[in-house]
Formats: C-alpha cells, structure tokens, sequence
C-alpha cells in the first residue's frame, strides 16, 4: 500500500458549500494544517467525485503544510441523482460537463482558499478527469502551479460534447506544471504524450513522470489493481517536492 504518508502537521478538516461559477452552490472540503500555511491547493477528484477517499487524500495533503479544496465535480447534479450514479452513469455524464464552469470552480476553489487561509499562491493537482481538468487550468492564469495524474490529454470518445476541450490545445500555455503518466495507460497513448512533450519542448518549468509499466490509476487509490506501491511513492514525493 501506498498512500500518500501522512506529514508532521496536524490537520482541522470541514465541508463547506462553494460558491460556483454562474452561482452554483457546490459541495466542497477543506483541510488546513495547525499554525502557518505554505501555499493552497485545489485537489479535483477523479470521475467518482468526492469520497471518502479524497477525503483523507485532502487531509494526508495538508498534514504537509498545504490548504486544500476539493470540491464535488458532478455539483450540479443534485446529491440525489448522484448517490444513484454508477461509474456508467458518470462516464456518460461528461459529455454534458462544460469546460468553463468546471474550471470556474476551480478558480472559485482557488479563491475561498485566499480568503479562509490567506494564501499568496494556490496550485492545482488532480486524478484522471481531474486530471485532466488540472491541465486545462493550468492554462488560465489563475494557478502558480499544477500536478495532473493521469489526466487525459485529449478527450476520449465516448466523453465527449459540446462544452469539452482538450488539453493539448492550451498546453503550451501552462504554468509550471508537472504530468504523472503511466506507459500501459490507454487513456494516454503515446502519440499523446510525444505530443506533450513536444509542448513542453521549451519548457524547463513543466516536467513528466513517466513510469512506463504503470497503468491508469496507478497512485491515488491503493485498492485498485492497477495500484503500484513504489511507484506511487515514487510519484507523491515528485508532486510534494514539485509543490514545494
């Protein structure tokens, strides 16, 4: 099992409602260390949404001197309709997300970390989907930087609609921003990710890790077989010093 460790600082944890793009009330978490805070992080969850899972994850986070927000990013959809949406259901749900109030969100995330922890500099890290949002925000100015697990860098066929961009399209135009990426990974194929690379050719702030026998979801969920322990490890100590 590799989980990210827990760090040296206790953690004060709370649910809170976020104040949305376009108004929305969208449910959200924050978790801060005792005493100073370095910096804020707004931690989107993977297609599952918020759980108990991301739960600890934002505690485990900030117990290394981060603030974190995580918030649920399905919010619009009513907490009824979600507790009765498999993996299907959300999968065939993306198509109907729109780019500009997911990352709304985000930048709102962004914000209640400003204003509840007083925070100079916020960075954004994510898993699959959010992963791939990750990437998306980190090209609109509002974070300093960015870690995306697995995010896809274009949007896969059966997620996509109107309101969808892909990644590579603004890649170039990130902030310091570090990619996880496995080698067995279907959702990143290779042409892909040469063509992040070919992005980021000039780009000495921007960094990939790659793991080449990993495949998707290979670090945030140590119950899944695809989990692999060292180099989860591995990938947590890159994104924690790359936060730094």
């Amino acid at each position: 099992m590799a989980a990210l460790d827990w760090g040296p600082h206790a953690v004060d944890a709370e649910p809170f409602t976020l104040d949305g793009a376009g108004g929305a009330s969208i449910d959200a978490f924050h978790a801060r260390p005792e005493g100073s805070v370095a910096s804020g992080i707004v931690l989107h969850p993977d297609i599952g949404g918020f759980r108990p899972l991301f739960d600890d994850m934002a505690r485990r986070i900030a117990s290394h001197g981060f603030a974190v927000a995580a918030f649920e990013p399905f919010g619009r959809v009513s907490r009824e309709e979600r507790a009765g949406m498999d993996l299907d259901a959300r999968m065939r749900a993306i198509g109907r997300l729109v780019d500009a109030e997911q990352l709304g969100d985000m930048a709102s995330a962004a914000d209640a970390l400003v204003a509840r922890d007083d925070v100079t500099k916020v960075a954004t890290l994510g898993f699959c989907m959010g992963g791939m949002y990750t990437l998306k925000a980190a090209a609109t100015g509002r974070f300093d930087r960015a870690v995306a697990f697995y995010g896809q860098l274009t949007v896969p066929e059966g997620w996509r609609g109107p309101g969808l961009a892909g990644p590579l399209a603004t890649a170039g135009d990130v902030c310091p921003t570090l990619a996880v990426l496995g080698g067995r990974d279907d959702f990143t194929p290779a042409e892909d990710i040469d063509a992040l690379r070919a992005a980021w050719a000039d780009r000495s702030d921007c960094e990939i890790a790659f793991y080449p026998d990993a495949d998707h979801g290979f670090v945030h969920d140590p119950d899944r077989p695809a989990h692999r322990a060292d180099d989860a490890a591995d990938a947590w100590r890159r994104a924690l010093e790359f936060l730094a």
